[in-house]
């Protein structure tokens, strides 16, 4: 959509020109809420996204933060945030903008966990949402769908996270450390993207690596 946008290794989209970061489906508490239901998922997510996410801000120093929705694996897990991980929440967001999207998993978020909560973000002519839209020509970046590519390369299979878009639509790949992914090439994706254009970016250990469409390998 004209703008120039930089995907980092960790997940997070860097927009330069609007010293603005984004991150999508952060999925907070998710362990906690699978303990909870008797599932044996160690309950210490919350801290190693939030460590990760610390690092992101520091790499960059952004003026502003947009978390694009599912902050939160449920709306009232955000007030119970133990009181060491509220306090390292909220001290990322100091001498910043900081803004979060409702999801479907966090529709609703308590004013504890500072910054705005909105349903939808327009920054420059791009919408910033949880969920993509169902227009094809939408001008937007969205998380929810947790995109991940797979290619063949040298002989082995790589599956990955990544960051999904077409130049026109971008879909963020998940930055909760318990989140699971999607295939790209899953028919949920079909009507977001002109396949003749779509890229995935796939995150590696220190840089981010451009796939063409024609290249990606289903599940």
């Amino acid at each position: 959509s004209g703008h120039r946008m930089r995907p980092l290794a960790a997940g997070a989209l860097y927009w330069e020109a609007e010293d603005t970061l984004l991150v999508a489906d952060l999925h907070l508490e998710k362990g906690a809420a699978y303990a909870a239901l008797g599932m044996l998922l160690p309950p210490y997510d919350t801290r190693t996204t939030l460590e990760r996410l610390r690092k992101v801000i520091r790499a960059v120093d952004p003026t502003r933060v947009v978390a694009l929705g599912d902050s939160f694996h449920r709306s009232d897990s955000a007030n119970r945030l133990a009181p060491e991980d509220l306090k390292f929440l909220l001290k990322l967001q100091q001498g910043r903008e900081w803004y979060w999207i409702c999801g479907n998993h966090d529709p609703h978020l308590p004013a504890s966990i500072g910054g705005t909560v909105c349903a939808t973000l327009t920054i420059c002519g791009v919408t910033l949402r949880h969920e993509p839209s169902a227009a094809q020509s939408a001008r937007e970046i969205a998380g929810h769908l947790h995109p991940v590519a797979r290619i063949a390369r040298r002989g082995a299979v790589i599956r990955r996270r990544c960051f999904a878009a077409d130049g026109n639509r971008l879909v963020m790949p998940a930055f909760g450390a318990y989140a699971g992914g999607l295939n790209v090439l899953d028919e949920a994706f079909g009507p977001l993207f002109l396949r003749h254009q779509l890229e995935a970016w796939m995150m590696g250990r220190a840089d981010v690596y451009p796939v063409l469409g024609s290249l990606l390998l289903p599940d």
